[in-house]
């Protein structure tokens, strides 16, 4: 892979580009681009930068203030798998034309920090994350909201509900709700589009470790990523989601990674995985519970403390709350066990080496800004190894087994977005050490959540109500 400028036009010579697409993600974590003819791309290009108007993008600039530039990272040179003249991809950082200070409301720049920061405390030297995230893969969506009408249409050849659909004929080979984990073909029908994009990763430069079709029926899939350092991960994890949908397109699919599309079968979530290393020298194996080390449990404790406000990063959408319901297949109690797969903390017991102990935070979904995301959970681990906070006993009983009583102690994650907004906005201070998280930012996403999400869910009836309250 190319780490300088000139390796950069190399790589573009030698695959005979003719366009250059330049990526940069949004606030609340879409990909954003613009491209130009490679002759417009020159060394000095990865210095002066391009510019473009940050009042139009999600979470940045006021209209009078808009002028913003992009400044391409050369270790992100790719070519890009799905466009059809040879285009060279590059992510690019954001930095104030006038003070060519980084943007503060970059969450690239503020995985960057994040990763500096950890370094900044002498307690190690990389994070390595792994993240779960989980899809759906759909024949079909349509969706619609005007004042008189609200709907949504989710299809799919392989869902459920299509077992008596007429057509000519029907095959049957449907996954019932919450058995498509996991038989064979022709029953799991994706197997070929999920190795596509397993493929299609690998071109990129992204390690995968295993694809399988998810619990859910109608196409809910998983392709698991190796773990990398931070900010790669969360360059990664912007592919993912890119070659995911692209590939899915190419069959006349469609891909989602909204977090409950289905009522009454499995969300989609994204465990993510979690260690710190010093050197060669993985720093969360010891001889404490599940073989971890009295630093990883630290880290335990401050993952959560500071959960609900983490929640307001991990699963920022109205619909992730959808997800995260007492009683039902998502970790809402906030408890950490070894093995157990419906404490919030998982200590993943697959391996003895030490260099396979980590910890799982089940919560999040792939609705999140990975950047983001990643970075507010490296810096709840942090806090805790700071300040050596107790998680408490863990919790090794099955969770769903256990009566009222014995739940009572047992924290919860937060109900709704407006909760987890709520508890960022009073549990902020240890995003904000080494000015990873900026006060401007978190205001930014507090007002942004509120004013594009809350509010315009909170003025929309939805269908079902019409079911409970039309005949009142």
């Amino acid at each position: 892979m190319p780490t300088t400028p000139k390796e950069v036009l190399a790589l573009a010579k030698e695959n005979k580009t003719k366009m250059v697409d330049f990526k940069f993600v949004d606030l609340p974590g879409i990909w954003q681009h613009f491209s130009v003819p490679l002759v417009e791309l020159s060394e000095s290009s990865f210095e002066d930068g391009f510019g473009f108007d940050g009042s139009s993008i999600r979470g940045f600039q006021p209209i009078h203030a808009s002028d913003m530039l992009i400044i391409p990272d050369p270790k992100t040179a790719v070519m890009d798998p799905f466009m059809t003249e040879p285009t060279l991809s590059l992510i690019c950082n954001i930095v104030d034309p006038i003070t060519r200070q980084a943007y503060s409301r970059d969450a690239r720049y503020i995985a960057q920090k994040a990763e500096s920061y950890l370094k900044s405390t002498a307690l190690a030297d990389t994070a390595f994350i792994g993240p779960e995230a989980e899809f759906f893969i759909f024949d079909g969506i349509k969706f619609d909201q005007s004042v008189n009408h609200g709907f949504y249409h989710i299809d799919s050849n392989e869902g459920q509900w299509n077992s008596g659909r007429d057509e000519n004929p029907n095959l049957g080979y449907k996954p019932r709700y919450k058995e498509g984990y996991f038989p064979v073909s022709p029953t799991d029908s994706q197997q070929n589009i999920r190795s596509e994009m397993a493929l299609v990763m690998e071109q990129v430069g992204i390690h995968v470790e295993c694809q399988h079709h998810e619990v859910a029926t109608a196409g809910q899939a998983e392709i698991d990523m190796k773990f990398a350092p931070l900010l790669q991960m969360g360059d990664q994890l912007m592919w993912f989601k890119y070659i995911i949908k692209n590939v899915a397109r190419r069959h006349n699919k469609t891909a989602t990674f909204m977090p409950k599309p289905l009522f009454e079968d499995n969300g989609s979530g994204m465990h993510v995985h979690i260690s710190l290393w010093k050197g060669d020298k993985p720093l969360f194996a010891g001889d404490r519970y599940g073989g971890l080390s009295e630093m990883a449990i630290w880290a335990i404790g401050g993952i959560l403390k500071h959960a609900s406000a983490l929640c307001a990063f991990t699963n920022p959408t109205t619909n992730s709350y959808r997800r995260l319901v007492p009683g039902f297949e998502a970790p809402i109690n906030l408890a950490y066990s070894s093995r157990n797969r419906s404490a919030s903390v998982r200590i993943p017991m697959y391996s003895a080496s030490p260099k396979a102990k980590r910890l799982e935070f089940r919560t999040p979904d792939p609705s999140c800004n990975g950047y983001l995301a990643f970075s507010a959970i490296l810096m709840a681990v942090i806090d805790g190894i700071q300040r050596r906070i107790d998680p408490g006993p863990p919790l090794d009983k099955d969770i769903y087994g256990l009566t009222p009583e014995e739940l009572k102690n047992v924290p919860k994650a937060p109900g709704s977005l407006e909760e987890s907004l709520a508890a960022l906005k009073n549990d902020c201070d240890f995003l904000l050490k080494g000015d990873v998280f900026t006060q401007d930012v978190l205001d930014m996403w507090l007002d942004y959540k509120t004013e594009n999400e809350l509010s315009p869910i909170r003025l929309r009836p939805v269908p079902y109500e019409f079911a409970l309250y039309f005949d009142i």
